[in-house]
């Protein structure tokens, strides 16, 4: 899976990494911004005391 996404970026071996890099930087805010905030309505551990 990886091998396939990583033989169709385009360009050298530099600008296949920024884009590689720019790739997991974007789900990783898509992650943070969006589904996990909507994930943590559905948790059980709203209201937790210690």
């Amino acid at each position: 899976m990886y091998g396939y996404l990583w033989r169709h970026l385009p360009g050298p071996l530099p600008v296949k990494i920024l884009i590689a890099v720019a790739i997991v930087v974007g789900i990783f805010f898509l992650l943070m911004e969006v589904v996990f905030p909507q994930l943590s309505d559905l948790m059980p551990y709203q209201e937790v005391a210690v």
